[in-house]
């Protein structure tokens, strides 16, 4: 075996763009190579250069593998320590080079990086499976589990060795040979299909453009929106004219304010059309990878992939995900029809000739709102600019939680929209890092997410290393003339996202593997959804909500407004959500044998369900990135439905007791701090008392 020293100098020379010698001085060194000699350890991202990610990936991998060989012949008997501890710490370089990258390919991709995650993603699936099925590092997996009840583990150790013992066995460590190899080759085709999805989706929504050259088709659409499109226009060499987009601040106020119906027909068509011919056509790529999947489950001893996804987390079984669905489903869609029959007569009344289509429902619902409740959105959004909701978010986790955010200017950053936080608990040590990215660019896939650059945990010598989370946004821009102002739904976007964020902020969980958000995928969204019920709270807006010109607070009034509106749409909003994850376990259901139709599979679950006419799902699968993106969603979007009823639930007990009740707040905040160190219902039912029904969803939305 080479000393230590040689085997480091010989990474470093892999990984470095010059070394003359191991001794020597070195023109320059990869920043993945070490940790980062940096605020509170934020990547270095001025000093990341593309040619950084592979070698320094290279050797994270092997050292990765040289912590494997060392669990694997380590002649002591396993341990959860020289074990399952030690797999939760296999390469910081890896760690790193793997953070960043999937980071900015997500949110500030270039065609180079692209190219270079093209090459990483398949390579890091590929060794993922090689570890997985690494027969001797599974033996004391093992070992262990078998032994379980004899260790004397505390519960969280208990909890960590069952789902390593469980991630091994779903990832092949009990199949034959011939098995293995099976299913990594199934493995690196969906990893390249993925790549494939995603870009080919990427593509399609930055090519998409509606041009307008005549200023009266614009009629009804705020100005703001306006401005944008302008700008975007001059910015494609278009200047005099108005460009729209498929991201959301610019296909949204389309469809909700533009008076022109063949303009709003000419947005929702391009956007429910998108990703599904020319060079950018993913229904191929799908037809590839529901095949794919259904022969991995098979595999894997499990009737379709839907049973497969679904065995591992709360839910148990693909049924019980679907029955929660139809209990919101059937409401919803006779909730639509009530909307519809209004939307119709408001627009009967307007002297219109027409049936209400699928790109009049956001116009009319639109009208119908203001019509009801005296709620014009474009006077709303001016006390919504996005440092104002901000603050409002801070705000919201100070009376919560008693954390404060303070601004780190000159942190490290990989945008100039990209600001930085120290985050601070309530007796002033540093709790985390906050990042926020929330304005719409080229360079980021589309939608909203949280993410963490850095987990937290406790070094085995008592010292805790804290985490590095960042929230991404899509909102409009801010233009000469005024700042990005939110919508409605935007607002409540950042609430969710920020949600999310709390609670890898807030975590106190001792392992890495059971940090933040690392828990059941149909509780991870139980956090975000449950924060966004303070977002229009008439208290907390007075902590935030102020006119960006005026300065003038939001006035009860109004206040009250969006209130009475709250469920205003529901039956849109929850069918759409619930049809989407219904479709979503229809693709797991499937084990085709010949070719697939993916447009055609589409509308039959839509003609099995009964899907209104005048809506579709959420999400088209072309560009439904939550499950054809990658494995996370995938038999999954019924979560957020599933953890709305938590969320719902649990805000029912903040309503009884005080929306900022500390006592409430505190139990809250040790679910939050738990991560994945204890089962999610035990954590929930410890909180709430009971278990969940829909019933307070229902009610909440108005459905019931």
């Amino acid at each position: 075996m080479k000393p230590i020293t040689m085997a480091f100098c010989a990474m470093a020379a892999a990984a470095s763009l010059a070394v003359t010698s191991c001794g020597g001085k070195s023109e320059r060194q990869n920043p993945f190579m070490q940790p980062y000699d940096t605020t509170y350890q934020i990547p270095p991202f001025e000093d990341i250069l593309v040619s950084d990610y592979m070698p320094a990936f290279n050797a994270g991998v092997e050292e990765a593998r040289a912590s494997i060989d060392s669990i694997v012949n380590n002649p002591e008997a396993p341990t959860f320590a020289n074990t399952i501890l030690a797999l939760d710490n296999l390469s910081p370089t890896l760690e790193r080079v793997m953070s960043v990258m999937m980071s900015l390919v997500e949110a500030h991709s270039t065609p180079e990086l692209s190219q270079v995650a093209d090459s990483i993603l398949p390579a890091y699936s590929a060794f993922s499976d090689e570890m997985m099925m690494n027969a001797g590092l599974f033996d004391r997996v093992k070992t262990l589990y078998d032994n379980r009840e004899s260790l004397g583990l505390a519960k969280d150790e208990m909890r960590a060795l069952t789902h390593t013992y469980r991630d091994f066995v779903r990832n092949g460590a009990l199949l034959s040979d011939e098995q293995k190899e099976e299913l990594k080759a199934v493995n690196n085709q969906l990893s390249n299909l993925y790549i494939k999805f995603n870009k080919n989706l990427l593509n399609a929504n930055n090519s998409f453009e509606i041009v307008v050259d005549n200023e009266a088709d614009l009629a009804g659409i705020p100005q703001s929106t306006i401005d944008n499109a302008a700008a975007e226009a001059k910015e494609r060499g278009k200047e005099g004219k108005w460009v729209f987009t498929l991201h959301a601040p610019s296909r949204l106020p389309v469809l909700q304010y533009a008076d022109n119906r063949a303009l709003r027909e000419q947005m929702w068509k391009g956007y429910t059309g998108n990703a599904q011919s020319g060079e950018n056509d993913n229904t191929p790529v799908i037809a590839e990878i529901v095949k794919a999947r259904a022969k991995k489950a098979a595999i894997m001893g499990y009737n379709n992939f839907a049973e497969y996804m679904t065995s591992n987390v709360m839910a148990g079984t693909p049924q019980a995900a679907e029955s929660l669905l139809l209990q919101i489903w059937e409401p919803a869609k006779a909730k639509v029809a009530q909307e519809v029959a209004e939307m119709q007569t408001l627009s009967d009344s307007m002297g219109n000739d027409f049936s209400i289509a699928p790109w009049d429902y956001y116009y009319f619902a639109e009208k119908v709102r203001q019509q009801k409740y005296d709620l014009d959105e474009n006077a709303i959004r001016p006390y919504f600019a996005v440092d104002s909701v901000a603050k409002g978010i801070f705000a919201m986790a100070n009376k919560l939680y008693g954390i404060t955010f303070e601004q780190l200017p000159d942190a490290p950053k990989y945008h100039p929209d990209v600001k930085v936080y120290d985050v601070k608990d309530s007796e002033g040590n540093h709790l985390a890092v906050f990042m926020t990215d929330y304005f719409t660019r080229a360079s980021k896939r589309q939608g909203a997410w949280m993410e963490e650059l850095k987990t937290s945990w406790v070094n085995p010598d008592g010292t805790v290393e804290r985490p590095i989370v960042y929230n991404v946004g899509n909102f409009s821009k801010p233009t000469k003339d005024a700042p990005s102002l939110l919508t409605i739904d935007e607002v409540q976007t950042m609430f969710h996202e920020f949600g999310h964020g709390l609670h890898g902020m807030l975590s106190r969980a001792r392992l890495k593997s059971q940090s933040g958000t690392s828990v059941d995928r149909d509780f991870v969204e139980f956090p975000s959804q449950f924060h966004e019920h303070f977002a229009f709270d008439p208290e907390l807006l007075k902590e935030y909500a102020y006119h960006y010109q005026t300065g003038e607070l939001i006035p009860d009034s109004l206040v009250q407004k969006i209130n009475d509106a709250s469920k205003h749409n529901m039956g849109f909003m929850t069918a759409e959500l619930s049809g989407a994850a219904l479709l979503d376990l229809n693709w797991g259901y499937l084990n085709p044998e010949g070719d697939i139709d993916v447009m055609g599979f589409e509308n039959s679950v839509a003609d099995k369900l009964g899907m209104p006419s005048q809506l579709t799902f959420r999400y088209r699968s072309p560009y439904f990135k939550h499950i054809f993106g990658d494995d996370g969603y995938a038999s999954g979007y019924y979560t957020y439905l599933w953890a709305e009823v938590l969320d719902a639930d649990a805000f029912e007990m903040f309503e009884q007791e005080g929306v900022f009740n500390p006592e409430c707040a505190a139990r809250l905040k040790t679910v939050l701090e738990s991560g994945d160190s204890e089962d999610p219902m035990v954590l929930y039912e410890n909180m709430r008392g009971h278990r969940p029904t829909p019933d307070a969803l229902l009610r909440q939305r108005g459905l019931k």
